[in-house]
């Protein structure tokens, strides 16, 4: 009689905890695209966002996403960025970004940065872009027209005064 007591309490005590008809955090269908805040972040972030200003002025499309393997630009042994390489369905078009590490921003003045797509399949690099004397920490390259082709993303680093390029690429994707 005893323990038939106890679990009648708990079973209540649970109903009171969890009312019927709550939902919990994961449960219920995930809402439908246009149901969701049509407000998407514009910041960049080491993970890449398409939506950023610098994504934008490079005019990386919006549905663009990483594809492959981050690859990291090392110094010394220490990564010094990190690389990825992005694919629009939308667009058609491949993109590469850089993504410089805070330790390295904030150990340098300045800093020439290079990003682009290597076509193995065409044989030459494409859509790169080149930014010297630079402070940022976020580089685009331009759109390439390789979604047909093996390709890699990479970017190179070189700091002010020095006379080492640093390169790093993603994995090859075909």
């Amino acid at each position: 009689m005893r323990s038939r007591m106890i679990a009648t309490a708990a079973i209540a005590a649970a109903f009171v905890m969890f009312p019927a008809g709550s939902a919990l955090a994961g449960s219920g269908p995930a809402p439908a695209p246009s149901e969701r805040s049509a407000t998407q972040s514009t910041a960049p972030s080491p993970k890449g966002n398409p939506l950023s200003e610098k994504a934008q002025a490079a005019d990386v499309c919006a549905d663009a996403h990483q594809i492959g393997q981050t690859g990291y630009i090392k110094r010394d042994g220490e990564t010094i960025a990190s690389v990825k390489q992005f694919y629009s369905p939308d667009c058609n078009e491949n993109y590469s970004y850089v993504w410089l590490w805070q330790d390295f921003v904030d150990q340098e003045d300045t800093y020439t940065v290079s990003t682009g797509i290597h076509s193995s399949t065409q044989g030459k690099d494409l859509g790169t872009q080149k930014f010297p004397a630079d402070t940022g920490q976020e580089y685009w390259s331009a759109g390439t027209d390789t979604v047909d082709d093996c390709t890699t993303g990479f970017g190179t680093v070189l700091p002010e005064g020095s006379s080492t390029t640093y390169r790093g690429i993603t994995d090859e994707r075909c």
